[in-house]
């Protein structure tokens, strides 16, 4: 073999190992970055850049029993304000809702249709009877979802609840299933991210930087 033949295979040979390795740092790096959102747009995370944040875990709170749910987000602005001077963007707060607290995160058209009032014994401060309406949405107050919106807080829903919220729907109103689902997903109140799980979105969260509390 001559020489310069040798030092061309010595060459090829690196290359192909280099190839080799690049190949294997793929699917290394594919294998540790989380997988494309398909339907999620979980973009809002990368957005809340604030110094301070932190979730509230409203997944399992039941509404009939705690009328004020949202006093601990509102005291957290508040305080950061007040003694830091700090106002969203610098400052964030996300709330996150699953299961039995899915009623704060629908419209007044969805509390109306499905009874979400009298199913889940949420009285209207009002009327005093099961609410036909949002009444955490507005309710002119400062620890109100637009009150909170306002100030940069994002809520989100659980897919994966969002499911057995309208499978149990659908059984009650002979609808089917499905057909449900979509309802109560294009009747979220505005600004309502769609998340794939709430556990997912609980992790996703504390690991941009988010401490945690569960009222």
């Amino acid at each position: 073999m001559s020489l310069i033949h040798g030092r061309r295979t010595f060459i090829s040979g690196l290359a192909s190992l280099a190839g080799f390795a690049a190949a294997d740092s793929a699917r290394a790096d594919a294998a540790q970055s989380p997988p494309a959102a398909q339907g999620f747009d979980l973009a809002w995370l990368d957005q809340m850049k604030g110094a301070h944040k932190q979730l509230y875990d409203l997944g399992s709170l039941d509404l009939s029993i705690e009328p004020r749910p949202l006093r601990f987000a509102r005291n957290f602005l508040d305080t950061f304000r007040d003694v830091y001077k700090l106002e969203y963007p610098r400052i964030n707060v996300a709330v996150g809702i699953s299961g039995p607290a899915f009623p704060m995160n629908a419209s007044d058209r969805l509390w109306e249709k499905y009874r979400l009032g009298e199913r889940s014994k949420i009285i209207d401060p009002m009327t005093k009877k099961p609410a036909v309406r949002n009444i955490f949405v507005d309710d002119g107050s400062d620890i109100s979802v637009k009150a909170l919106q306002a100030r940069g807080a994002v809520f989100w829903q659980c897919n994966v609840a969002l499911g057995v919220v309208a499978q149990g729907l659908a059984a009650a109103t002979q609808m089917p299933v499905a057909e449900v689902h979509a309802d109560l997903a294009a009747g979220l109140n505005p600004g309502v991210r769609l998340m794939p799980s709430h556990v997912m979105a609980l992790a996703l969260a504390q690991e941009h930087g988010f401490t945690y509390m569960k009222p």
